[in-house]
């Protein structure tokens, strides 16, 4: 690469402008470390003259970002718009067909995707970076594309994004109810000050765990139906009584290898207090791969925030401006294969079940009645009673079932007079 390097941004968010505050700060720095001057040339959002936490450069600013391409020579593009498509796919594609090296935090755009700009980056002998795009700072993809290159990966999971990790940890400490946590976690911008519904819902941790499975494992990037559950229906009287039990509520992605099919899935857990992943909290994200001969590999570090997505871009950066032109997904893309989905239905957890029910008698019975008939044995029960309003709490901890039992069986709640809400659901970590 020249010794004189242009650079573009598109999209300046909260991520995009810490981004640009960066690169103006650390000039200097860069190329000391690569050799490389660095020049800002273009930035683009919808708003020339909205507000930003950093002041920009007028002088550069393009309202259409797809202008930039005709009117600027450009060697680096960041992408930090965010979309799974519309004008992020656009600019990405456009920039990858004219020979322009990119970078991009974009989970989404990667998870959707990646596949096919990634045979664009090939064919066009240019850089397709994206390792802002998974667990904040944690340098994890670069870990498994070269790190761990040789070895044989069968399982990835862990804590993948840091608002939801903030909002369980804060209502434990707190003991606060979601809604407080979470307008706590805006105005600290952990989380989406307009709609944070992609990391509550749990697509946010989704679409990282179906990129960090083409790693991982050498594969297209899955399109398979898989479970996928955020935190919204978690309430505060599950995480005290998960306290009591030892137990801690996290949101965890999982993906690995079962018997030669893909299984991938986010949702919450409930994890013991005395584990690594149970001692994760606020911000932080941690990743652990399992695999030969390595054994156990763990990450921790903050997932949440403009400062560590802004370190792993510069991460990036750094890579494209020391000259290497790498494979996206670590293989060829003509290497990478399409691997069979595991059977969602024979997923087998212990479970966390409550019940709110009127306090009468027979209750409890014709509940246990219906777990057994599903073949789910009880391991434990916790019965607290509200003698004032004439209603009690049911908790049930079981034995290991599958998700087939566990869904016919919770489905005759939903009509049932005596149960006053349909049941919560919460699967232990195995």
């Amino acid at each position: 690469m020249k010794s004189n390097v242009n650079i573009a941004i598109v999209g300046l968010g909260q991520v995009g402008i810490y981004l640009y505050n960066q690169l103006n700060l650390k000039k200097k720095d860069i190329e000391k470390k690569t050799g490389k001057k660095i020049n800002l040339v273009a930035i683009s959002a919808r708003n020339k003259n909205k507000r930003r936490r950093f002041k920009i450069s007028k002088n550069i600013f393009y309202s259409n970002p797809l202008l930039i391409f005709k009117k600027k020579k450009i060697d680096i593009l960041f992408e930090c718009v965010g979309l799974s498509d519309g004008i992020s796919k656009k600019i990405v594609e456009q920039a990858l067909k004219n020979k322009i090296n990119v970078i991009t935090p974009n989970k989404a755009l990667i998870a959707k995707h990646g596949d096919y700009l990634s045979i664009l980056a090939e064919k066009n002998k240019v850089n397709l970076e994206f390792e802002a795009s998974v667990a904040g700072g944690i340098p994890i993809l670069r870990t498994i594309k070269e790190g761990l290159a040789t070895n044989k990966i069968r399982k990835v999971y862990g804590i993948l994004n840091g608002t939801t990790n903030y909002i369980l940890s804060e209502m434990e400490k707190t003991s606060q109810p979601f809604q407080v946590v979470l307008r706590k976690a805006q105005k600290l911008g952990y989380a989406e000050p307009g709609n944070p519904k992609l990391d509550l819902n749990g697509f946010d941790a989704f679409a990282k765990i179906r990129i960090l499975s083409a790693l991982s494992f050498n594969i297209k990037i899955s399109n398979a139906n898989s479970i996928m559950e955020g935190i919204e229906n978690i309430k505060l009287e599950d995480i005290k009584i998960a306290s009591q039990l030892g137990l801690r509520v996290k949101l965890l992605g999982i993906t690995e290898i079962i018997k030669g099919q893909l299984f991938e899935t986010v949702h919450p857990c409930l994890v013991n207090k005395n584990t690594y992943i149970g001692n994760v909290n606020g911000v932080m994200n941690a990743v652990i791969t399992e695999g030969e001969p390595v054994g156990q590999s763990v990450m921790q570090g903050e997932g949440a925030g403009p400062g560590p997505t802004s370190s792993s871009l510069l991460s990036d950066l750094l890579s494209i401006l020391r000259g290497n032109i790498k494979y996206p997904f670590g293989i060829s893309s003509k290497k990478r294969k399409r691997i069979k989905a595991f059977n969602n239905n024979q997923y087998s957890n212990s479970l966390y079940l409550r019940f709110e029910v009127q306090d009468k008698q027979g209750v409890l019975s014709l509940i246990t009645n219906r777990l057994s008939k599903y073949k789910i044995s009880v391991k434990r029960i916790i019965q607290t009673p509200d003698k004032k309003n004439k209603k009690a709490t049911i908790v049930i901890i079981t034995h290991k079932t599958t998700e087939i039992n566990i869904r016919n069986c919770l489905s005759i709640f939903r009509k049932n007079k005596y149960i006053l809400k349909f049941p919560t659901l919460i699967r232990l970590y195995n």
